[in-house]
Parts: C-alpha cells; sequence; structure tokens
C-alpha cells in the first residue's frame, strides 16, 4: 500500500497549481467535500499556522539598484521624494536603499513603475 501511496504523491507533486487547482475541485465534486474554516498552510515553516493573513495597507519602496540610466533615476528620485539633487544621488549610490516608506498600495505602485520606467531595479515591501 505504501508504494501506491508514494506513487500518488508523486504524481500530486508533479503536478502545475493549475492542474493541482482543477484536481481539487474534482475531487471536492466526486466525494461531496466542502471547505471548513481558514485553510491552514502545509508547507509551512513553524509559527502559527491557523492565523489569519492580513493584506498590507503601507508600503516602503527599496531602490535595489539604479541600472544603466542613473541620471534619470536620480530625477525620479528627487520627484518622488522632495530631496535636493545631493541627497538623491546619494540614495541612488547607496543602493539598495528605501526611498519612501509608509505609502498606500497604489502610490507605491505609481513610484515603483516610474523608477522602473527611468530604469532602476525596485522591490516593494
Amino acid at each position: 500500500m505504501a508504494t501506491k501511496h508514494e506513487e500518488l504523491l508523486d504524481t500530486i507533486g508533479n503536478m502545475t497549481v493549475l492542474e493541482l487547482s482543477e484536481f481539487v475541485e474534482a475531487f471536492k465534486t466526486k466525494f461531496n467535500v466542502q471547505a471548513m474554516a481558514a485553510p491552514v498552510a502545509v508547507a509551512g515553516g513553524g509559527g502559527d499556522a491557523a492565523a489569519p493573513v492580513e493584506e498590507k495597507d503601507t508600503f516602503d519602496v527599496v531602490l535595489n539598484s539604479a541600472g544603466e540610466k542613473k541620471i534619470q533615476v536620480i530625477k525620479v528620485v528627487r520627484e518622488l521624494t522632495g530631496l535636493g539633487l545631493k541627497e538623491a544621488k546619494d540614495l541612488v549610490d547607496g543602493a539598495p536603499g528605501t526611498v519612501k516608506e509608509g505609502v498606500s498600495k497604489a502610490d507605491a505602485e505609481s513610484m515603483k513603475a516610474k523608477l522602473e520606467e527611468a530604469g532602476a531595479a525596485v522591490t516593494l515591501k
């Protein structure tokens, strides 16, 4: 019986996310199973797995690198932060560094888009 379980686990492990999602829906339909309460993380690394995940409402815009167009990135940083030329240059030269902290999701995505358009590598945290 153990080899059948191993074969089944190998098959499931080789599925794409879409295939797995379709399999789960088919399983629920065939065996009339309904989801109960909050889903529990299977591949968690400790901690309270039943704790609900809260969506962040504020983000930090982090400049990872200026890329090839450093001058354009400095201009965008000055525009977004109101920093002077020297301060903006220091921030860009010192990448990775935080450009703006505690901004809304929409503002953070807008800033990220402007910086990436100028050639910078940016992440939101």
